[in-house]
C-alpha cells in the first residue's frame, strides 16, 4: 500500500517544495511526485511543513523516565514521548556508574531495541557518557566512578555488547588517545566531553580519530592561565578545527542567544548537531524530579525551561525536546526553518554513518517523516511509513 503526504511544504535538503506529493511505500519515501497515485492513502498536511525526522544524538529520558532506570518499560516511555516532539530516531544515553549499572543499561537496550519504533522513537545505538572525565568538568556525572580509560576497563565494556554507537569522554585523562584508536577501529564515534583538556589535547584526541564535541560549551573548557601563560581550550580547539563536529543543547538556556549566533557564524550549520540531552522530565509539568536513575539519582528542581540544583547554584539538566531545539534557532540564533531542521536531521545523520538511510527526505530513505506549524508544533510523527503520533489538536 502506497501512503501520499499532499497539501504541504516539503523541506529538502536542497528546497522547500509546495505542490508536491511525498509517497512511501514499504517503509521507505519511494517518490516525490506531482499527482497522487491511483489508490493511495492520503495524509493531508494541512499546509504544515513536511520535514525528515528528527534525529537525537544525546538524551537521557523524557516523558518521566530515565534510559538509567534499567527497565524496558523506562526505555519506550522516553521514546513515545520524544516521538510526540517530532524525534524519530534517538541514541539512548547512560551516566557515569559503576560497570555493573552499566552493564545492566546496554542489557536492557538490546531487549528494548526490538520493541521501538512501533508507537515510539526507533534508537539508534547506545551513547556512553563517561566515566573518562575530568573532575572539575564532571557536572552532573558522579565523581565516585571516574577514572582514566584503560583497555582491561574500556575493552571488557566494548566486548559486551555490539549496541555501542558512541563514547564521550576527556581526552586529557592518561590513555585517551589509545582509547579513541580503538573506538575507531570498531565504528564507534568518539566525543570529547565533560573535559578540562588543552588545545593540545583535543588535537591529539581529533588525530587519533576524535570527531565530535559533547554539549558545546557546557563542561569544557576555555582559555585558562597556567603557570602565567595562556593555553587555548577545547572550545577554541572546537572553533579551529573545521573538520569537528559539535553538538549543542539548542534550548536557548544552556547555551543563550548570543552564543548560539556566534556557533553558527563561525561552525557554520554544516558541523552543528542539536541535540536535547534532556533527562526525565522532558516534556513533563514543572516541579521536582530526579536526575538520573531513581534508584541513587539526584534530587532536582525543573522551572524555567531547564532543570537545577535544589539551590539554585547549577543547571541540572535539560528537558528540552527536539521540536523546541529547532524553534530555539530559528527564533533566537535566526537561522532558517530548513538550516535548523538539517542540524537534527542531515547532520545527527552523518555524524553517527546513518547518512545513507536517514536524515533526508529523498528517494530510497526510510519513511521518517515529521510534520509540524509554522511554530513547530508537532502534527504527526510516521516511522518507517507508520503515523506514531497524530496531535489532534492541531
Amino acid at each position: 500500500m502506497k501512503t501520499a503526504i499532499v497539501n504541504g511544504k516539503i523541506i529538502t535538503p536542497a528546497a522547500v517544495l509546495d505542490g508536491k506529493v511525498l509517497v512511501l511505500e514499504g517503509g521507505v519515501i519511494s517518490e516525490i511526485a506531482d499527482s497522487i497515485p491511483a489508490g493511495a492513502e492520503r495524509i493531508d498536511a494541512g499546509g504544515f511543513y513536511v520535514a525528515p525526522g528528527f534525529i537525537d544524538m544525546h538524551t537521557h529520558g523524557a516523558g518521566g523516565a530515565d534510559f538509567m532506570d534499567g527497565t524496558i518499560e523506562a526505555y519506550l516511555t522516553a521514546a513515545r514521548m520524544h516521538a510526540q516532539h517530532g524525534t524519530t530516531m534517538l541514541f539512548p544515553t547512560t551516566l557515569t556508574s559503576t560497570n555493573e549499572a552499566l552493564f545492566d543499561s546496554l542489557s536492557t537496550y538490546g531487549k528494548a531495541l526490538e520493541l521501538c519504533g512501533k508507537d515510539g522513537a526507533a534508537f539508534g545505538g547506545m551513547h556512553l557518557e563517561g566515566p573518562y572525565f575530568a573532575p572539575e568538568m564532571a557536572g552532573a556525572q558522579d565523581p565516585r566512578y571516574l577514572r582514566d580509560p584503560k583497555p582491561e576497563d574500556y575493552n571488557a565494556i566494548l566486548d559486551r555488547t555490539h549496541h555501542i554507537a558512541r563514547w564521550s569522554f576527556a581526552p586529557e585523562r592518561p590513555g585517551s588517545a589509545e582509547f579513541a584508536s580503538e573506538l575507531k577501529k570498531r565504528g564507534i564515534v568518539s566525543s570529547i566531553g565533560h573535559t578540562n583538556a588543552t588545545f593540545a589535547d583535543c588535537d591529539a584526541a581529533f588525530k587519533a580519530g576524535c570527531s565530535l564535541m559533547t554539549h558545546f560549551y557546557s563542561c569544557m573548557s576555555t582559555i585558562t592561565r597556567r603557570n602565567a601563560y595562556r593555553y587555548a581550550g577545547v572550545i577554541e580547539y572546537g572553533y579551529w578545527q573545521d573538520a569537528m563536529d559539535i553538538e549543542i543543547i539548542a534550548d536557548g538556556i544552556h547555551v543563550p542567544s548570543d552564543l548560539l549566533k556566534l556557533v553558527v557564524k563561525i561552525k557554520g550549520t554544516e558541523h552543528i548537531a542539536l541535540v536535547t540531552d534532556s533527562m526525565r522530565a522532558a516534556g513533563m509539568p514543572e516541579g521536582p524530579s530526579i536526575l538520573g536513575g531513581l534508584q541513587g539519582g539526584q534530587e532536582v528542581i525543573v522551572e524555567d525551561g531547564v532543570a537545577k540544583l535544589l539551590d539554585r547554584s547549577a543547571f541540572a539538566g535539560s528537558v528540552a525536546t527536539t521540536d523546541r531545539l529547532v524553534r530555539t534557532m530559528v527564533r533566537e540564533a535566526c537561522v532558517s526553518l530548513p538550516e535548523a531542521v538539517r542540524m537534527v536531521t542531515v547532520n545527527p545523520a552523518r555524524i553517527m554513518g546513518i547518512a545513507d538511510r536517514k536524515g533526508r527526505i529523498s528517494p530510497g530513505f526510510d519513511a521518517d517523516i515529521v510534520i509540524f506549524d509554522n511554530d513547530i508544533n508537532i502534527s504527526e510523527t510516521i516511522i518507517k511509513g507508520k503515523t506514531v503520533y497524530r496531535n489532534e489538536r492541531i
